[in-house]
């Protein structure tokens, strides 16, 4: 089982397809999932000539589920790892949800001499959470809600995400909603509860403001998870440059309900 290890003897599981002398594209999953998530784009890129790079964050799927470090700095800093150890350059970094926010922070603490594009897939920056000076965000009592649900039964808390705001809508296939859930239950215990924290009450606008390389924000305009207006449309305006693309009634779970043309964009996004 491909590893790596973390500063902090972390073992970081990850998957490494395709054409080593492919373009390296690196895809970061959402919270709690892991990287069979990606599954189906690492196919897609992988068989189309681009060497594709997927791990499992700390605490989530097959890596170890150690009881520090579940916060965006140490998740940054495990990516950092696995890029210095495979030695990547003219990377694509692609992140959905949560793992938006992880590879945002890597540009934050890492810069970009290593990346060259970067993709935010219904991703959780530039800040979820409602603060003072965030007065359009969530209030907390969302994120309050979700952690009181992992600790009091997070098995139906996975299967009522899955069959409500995830998906967002009642035509999604019963098989994507049972790997949601598997995916969910193999994520560690505490792990899943402290990155409630860790994608909403984390503060990306500074590591927005360091993207200087060409950018592609995809968002739903029916995301029940992290509200367009919340996530993609805020961080398209902070991010110089960066391009803005709305799928018209699509949710979060962009990379399940909207393969084909999520797909397609990367594929050209990568090659442009």
């Amino acid at each position: 089982m491909p590893l790596v290890t973390a500063d902090d003897g972390a073992q970081i599981f990850y998957r490494d397809w395709g054409d080593h002398d492919g373009t390296p594209v690196i895809l970061s999953h959402g919270w709690p999932l892991n990287s069979d998530a990606w599954e189906a784009a690492a196919l897609f890129l992988a068989e189309r000539g681009h060497r594709v790079v997927a791990h499992d964050r700390r605490g989530h799927g097959r890596s170890t589920q150690s009881w520090h470090g579940n916060e965006m700095d140490t998740y940054a800093d495990d990516l950092s790892c696995l890029v210095e150890r495979l030695d990547l350059a003219g990377i694509t970094l692609v992140g959905h949800s949560a793992g938006g926010g992880e590879i945002v922070r890597y540009i934050g603490r890492y810069g970009t001499a290593r990346v060259a594009k970067v993709v935010l897939v219904s991703a959780v920056p530039p800040l979820m959470l409602r603060t003072a000076d965030n007065p359009s965000g969530l209030p907390i009592s969302v994120f309050d809600s979700i952690r009181a649900g992992e600790k009091a039964n997070r098995s139906q808390l996975y299967r009522d995400l899955a069959d409500g705001p995830f998906f967002g809508r009642g035509d999604v296939d019963q098989g994507f909603r049972d790997a949601f859930w598997a995916q969910s239950m193999a994520c560690g215990h505490r792990a899943a509860f402290e990155c409630v924290a860790a994608f909403s009450a984390t503060d990306f606008r500074p590591d927005l403001a360091a993207i200087d390389v060409p950018t592609l924000v995809i968002h739903g305009d029916d995301d029940q998870i992290v509200p367009l207006a919340v996530g993609g449309a805020r961080s398209a305006a902070l991010i110089a440059g960066a391009s803005l693309k709305v799928y018209a009634g699509s949710g979060h779970a962009l990379p399940d309900t909207d393969r084909d043309r999520l797909h397609g964009d990367l594929l050209a996004f990568i090659a442009s």
